[in-house]
């Protein structure tokens, strides 16, 4: 009866380590679209009128701040010291 139960706890412990995987490709997808977006956004604060700045300018701020939670999710170096001096508005 004990096998049994090793087993299963077996092949639980590696459909969790399979669902992390697929979430961590998920969330490096994810970051990959919203970095080529602010790539797009900054390109854009180049070619625009400066009246369309102000959204352009909010919708960088946002994707910078998604891509720094992404990279925390991940554990990327750097993205705890980014997100701490990042957000301060004087």
């Amino acid at each position: 009866m004990g096998e049994v139960i090793q087993i299963r706890d077996l092949q639980a412990a590696r459909e969790r380590a399979h669902r992390r995987a697929r979430d961590h490709q998920s969330i490096e997808r994810a970051l990959g679209l919203m970095r080529e977006n602010l790539v797009w956004a900054a390109e854009q604060l180049r070619t625009t009128p400066i009246d369309a700045h102000p959204e352009l300018l909010d919708r960088i701020e946002k994707l910078a701040t998604t891509l720094r939670y992404g990279m925390m999710m991940l554990g990327e170096p750097g993205a705890d010291s980014a997100a701490n001096g990042s957000n301060s508005r004087d």
